[in-house]
């Protein structure tokens, strides 16, 4: 026979049965919670590792160099067609093009070596070596019609890299107009790698762009050669992970603060828990330092980030309980609890 009494029992197991399911379900999360954020830590922090190798190579290549300034005129080299005019003699005049080799024919000179020469310098060679021989007083004029070998090359972040012609003697900030200008993601300096014709002339500068642009220190803007490669690296990263919009690894602008930097990965998700974000740092003497902000607390909110931060966002148990849907927990037939950590198709 069937009794009230044992409808209540009944009753009452059930409700125990959903009860331990919730506290099971809210150890469970918080399990995975913390090991869902050491997780984010430990893999933005690998990421960190492989950016940091990445730009100690690029260092190898564009090797330190303090930039100077030099006031030559354009080099020649090869591909150059030159036009060489000889008063005294107009039938020694000629043109030619530079070959691969770095020389030219000249009448009753033979193979004149130009490579690496200015226009006028090669004015002097040639005027030297008439006079040596055949011409008292010579008097030699050079037109460049084709600069072929004035070109630079652009790699890194400019809006548009590639290999340009170089119209006219440039200086660093013409070629980078040339190039359309920086990306929103380029740091603070230039590299500019240059071969020239002897190993002095052969190295590396690196140009402070904030500098040169903000603070107007015009002897940073260096001239720009033939054969040159402008290399503007990537500048500082944050990274973002937890319960953001868009995680994943930002530009680090000036001044700017981690409720910024929140606002920048697309703001917290419904679930996010504003009290619990997570700041990894990696000090001078390269220990990392963790740090819980609070972002309830606008001065934490206003704190600086810095190139290499990492920032994990923390979530709620009630809001992520809300926003889950999936697990069945309860009894067929009478009822139960549907839940699924949306943390799990981030």
């Amino acid at each position: 026979m069937y009794s009230f009494k044992s409808q209540r029992t009944w009753h009452s197991f059930h409700y125990l049965l959903i009860l331990a399911g919730f506290l099971a379900l809210f150890a469970g999360c918080s399990t995975n919670t913390a090991v869902t954020k050491n997780e984010m830590v430990e893999t933005r922090i690998a990421e960190q590792n492989r950016a940091g190798k990445t730009s100690k190579m690029n260092e190898k290549i564009f090797s330190k160099v303090q930039p100077t300034v030099a006031s030559t005129d354009p080099l020649l080299g090869p591909g150059d067609l030159i036009e060489l005019k000889v008063f005294e003699a107009p039938e020694l005049s000629t043109q030619a093009r530079i070959s691969s080799r770095g020389f030219i024919t000249v009448p009753l000179l033979g193979d004149v070596e130009v490579a690496g020469l200015t226009a006028r310098q090669l004015e002097m060679k040639v005027e030297d070596l008439y006079r040596a021989k055949y011409i008292r007083d010579p008097h030699v004029s050079l037109f460049v019609q084709e600069h072929l070998s004035q070109k630079v090359t652009f790699v890194g972040q400019v809006k548009s890299p590639g290999t340009y012609e170089l119209p006219s003697r440039m200086k660093l900030l013409d070629a980078l107009a040339l190039a359309g200008g920086l990306t929103e993601k380029a740091g603070g300096t230039a590299q500019v790698r240059r071969v020239g014709t002897t190993e002095k002339d052969t190295g590396s500068y690196i140009v402070d762009l904030d500098r040169l642009i903000n603070d107007g220190a015009v002897e940073l803007n260096i001239p720009i050669n033939g054969g040159d490669v402008i290399f503007v690296p990537e500048g500082g990263m944050f990274y973002v992970d937890g319960a953001v919009r868009m995680t994943g690894s930002f530009p680090v602008k000036a001044t700017l603060t981690l409720e910024e930097a929140i606002m920048t990965a697309g703001g917290f998700l419904s679930y996010a828990d504003a009290e619990d974000v997570i700041l990894v740092r990696r000090e001078s003497d390269n220990k990392r330092v963790v740090k819980h902000m609070n972002l309830e607390i606008p001065k934490q909110g206003a704190y600086p980030i810095k190139d290499g931060d990492i920032l994990v966002v923390g979530s709620t148990f009630w809001g992520r309980l809300s926003s889950g849907g999936g697990f069945s927990l309860g009894i067929p037939f009478i009822g139960g609890i549907s839940y699924s950590n949306p943390q799990r198709y981030r």
